[in-house]
């Protein structure tokens, strides 16, 4: 686990504004990565997590998605799929390196960098559960249950 990971102190723009995730009111923060709008698995986790959004809100936990996309694409994206969740553009990878999931990837056949599908728990800004390698399907269920564990 990279235990050090900080929350970075600075804006990233969202659907909805920007925001400082060292900033949130929120006990609990999950901040998810993903590789692009509108792809079959990223629309699966994304879909998921808005469905169990106020049960992740009844126990003090904010979710934010976070891939390179554009804020427009990010808007298009959560209006088609009606996403209640907010998603971070990282145009400039700026959270990407911070939280180190820019990995090679083999698409048809070329190596390309690509976002690798991570998730991680915050606790009043300190890291205590992370995700990688994740599988879209049934993720935001097995966070949550996760989440439910680590406040038991």
């Amino acid at each position: 686990m990279t235990e050090n990971i900080q929350l970075p102190n600075q804006d990233f723009p969202t659907t909805t504004g920007e925001v400082n995730l060292s900033t949130l009111p929120s006990e609990w923060l999950i901040v998810y990565f993903y590789p692009k709008d509108s792809t079959p698995g990223c629309t699966t986790q994304a879909v998921d997590f808005s469905a169990l959004k106020d049960q992740f809100e009844a126990l003090n936990t904010t979710i934010i998605g976070i891939s390179r996309d554009s804020v427009k694409a990010h808007q298009n994206f959560t209006e088609k799929q009606s996403l209640s969740i907010n998603l971070i553009s990282d145009k400039e990878e700026v959270l990407c390196k911070h939280f180190d999931v820019i990995k090679e990837k083999n698409m048809y056949g070329k190596k390309v960098m690509g976002i690798e599908r991570s998730t991680f728990i915050f606790h009043h800004g300190k890291l205590v559960k992370e995700y990688r390698k994740v599988k879209a399907a049934g993720h935001a269920e097995q966070v949550l249950e996760d989440l439910k564990a680590l406040q038991a």
